[in-house]
């Protein structure tokens, strides 16, 4: 019985990040790019270099859209792609000098936005707000 309350406490925080990941980011992309090309910026951003495959995988896409995304900001020259030396069939997924700028200024934003969420609290309490994303990092998202 535990694990069902504890499932569906998981629920409700998942479904509350997302709001506040919306509520935060919210405008703080570029409106020369859509909403999936920043997602895949973002993405590739936190674990570059990444794969067409794992950004497909990650962001639960088709292979055509995820290769026509990655078309299009590569003509935005917000990436770079380069060749696996050992298999040029596969490559590898960058931000580009511009993609990087891009990524920097958004999330400037959203830090912005975040510290003015965690303004009221005291220095111990935000202790305890690392603590327990370093736990949650560790125990549940990894």
């Amino acid at each position: 019985m535990y694990k069902k309350k504890l499932f569906e406490k998981f629920i409700s925080f998942t479904a509350s990040v997302h709001t506040t990941t919306h509520n935060i980011t919210k405008g703080a992309k570029p409106s020369n790019i859509s909403q999936v090309q920043y997602k895949i910026l973002e993405l590739v951003s936190i674990s570059q270099p990444m794969t067409p495959s794992e950004i497909n995988d990650c962001l639960n896409m088709s292979m055509p859209n995820t290769s026509r995304e990655l078309r299009l900001l590569s003509e935005k020259k917000l990436i770079e792609k380069t060749l696996d030396p050992d298999d040029r069939r596969k490559q590898y997924i960058g931000l580009s000098p511009e993609g990087k700028d891009l990524i920097t200024d958004a999330f400037s934003i959203i830090e912005s936005r975040f510290s003015d969420r965690i303004q009221h609290l005291s220095e111990n309490e935000l202790q305890e707000v690392d603590q327990a994303l370093d736990f949650l990092q560790k125990k549940l998202f990894q």
